[in-house]
């Protein structure tokens, strides 16, 4: 017979070890988690192409039309998921969309002479970069240091910025942009490797999250803020500054996806990315983003932006009409997150 005896200290010695249990199961769950979209989607493929066999699983329609006209939208969701995973919402990011390349396009080619304008053409990406920094600095301020909630002084620099865009291109589009402006021609329709720019754009900026996030120190600060603010201070974090920033870094993406829309349009439309933010929050929470912070993965967002895609082309390829589609899209997005719920095992926030 063996017997184990507790563990005892005295002052001086070294306190015993404790045990960290391994992350394996964890990390087995957040892998399946980010794989809970990955049937439906397969689903959506097999059904497209039995609605058109000679064109739903072609190059020019899957990347051409279904991925490229998506890629947008994938920038905005991977902006509101880095905000969404610290504790934060960001509704402007739909208003930075149709302002920032109003803004910058407008320096270049508006009737006007304010601040030396026109500007050269080459401005047009910078500028429209730096406001949308602006914009998430100006949120960041009001959120961070005067504590304000995140939902009203966003849901309130929607409105304001969206204002402010109709009085800037006077309720009319600024169209054949692309033989203005070399950026938006580029950007419109530049290829490398045969794919589209837009798409490897969406590429580099979600591999480069998906690093940051999983395998390194910033990432793990982003997600403790979210999860528990009070410890991530504890831990000496610096939970303000890591908000601020993440605020700054959406606004910049959401620019560069109003920019990359603008180019695949050729123009900038007076209510440019009015109503996305719907589409944008539907996207990350059905990939497995938590409204409450601290929870999701960008892959799994990723995800949810290509469900999203083959439910729009299928439901147009399957002829269904256009005031039925956002009900059965709203259909559709339930059953994704039924089918998350049962292939994660986990109760969804």
């Amino acid at each position: 017979m063996t017997s184990t005896a507790p563990v005892t200290s005295t002052a001086g010695d070294t306190p015993p070890k404790q045990t960290v249990p391994r992350p394996t199961n964890r990390l087995r769950l957040a892998r399946l988690r980010d794989l809970a979209l990955i049937p439906p989607i397969i689903a959506l493929l097999v059904y497209g192409y039995t609605l058109k066999p000679d064109l739903f699983l072609t190059k020019a329609y899957l990347v051409d039309t279904v991925l490229k006209y998506q890629s947008e939208l994938a920038l905005i969701v991977l902006a509101e998921a880095l905000v969404l995973i610290v504790g934060k919402f960001d509704l402007s990011l739909e208003s930075i969309v149709g302002i920032a390349p109003a803004i910058a396009v407008f320096m270049v080619v508006g009737n006007t002479d304010f601040l030396g304008a026109p500007w050269p053409t080459w401005t047009v990406l910078p500028v429209a970069l730096l406001f949308g920094a602006l914009i998430g600095a100006f949120n960041g301020l009001l959120i961070v240091r005067f504590k304000l909630s995140a939902f009203i002084v966003t849901l309130a620099m929607l409105i304001a910025l969206r204002g402010l865009q109709l009085a800037i291109v006077g309720g009319a589009t600024m169209s054949n942009l692309a033989n203005q402006v070399p950026v938006v021609d580029y950007l419109g329709s530049l290829r490398v490797l045969t794919l589209p720019i837009s798409i490897w754009i969406v590429i580099v900026c979600f591999g480069l999250g998906i690093v940051v996030l999983g395998y390194t120190r910033v990432g793990r600060s982003l997600y403790a803020v979210g999860g528990n603010p009070a410890a991530a201070r504890a831990a000496g974090i610096r939970v303000e500054r890591v908000i601020w920033i993440t605020l700054v870094v959406a606004g910049v993406l959401a620019a560069f996806a109003g920019l990359m829309l603008s180019a695949r349009l050729g123009s900038v439309a007076a209510n440019q990315g009015s109503g996305m933010i719907f589409t944008v929050f539907a996207a990350a929470v059905i990939g497995g983003i938590s409204l409450d912070g601290g929870k999701g993965s960008l892959f799994g967002a990723l995800t949810g932006v290509v469900l999203l895609g083959l439910i729009q082309n299928v439901l147009t390829l399957a002829q269904v009409k256009a005031d039925q589609i956002q009900a059965v899209n709203g259909l559709v997005i339930l059953v994704a997150l039924v089918l998350a719920r049962l292939t994660s095992g986990k109760a969804q926030d």
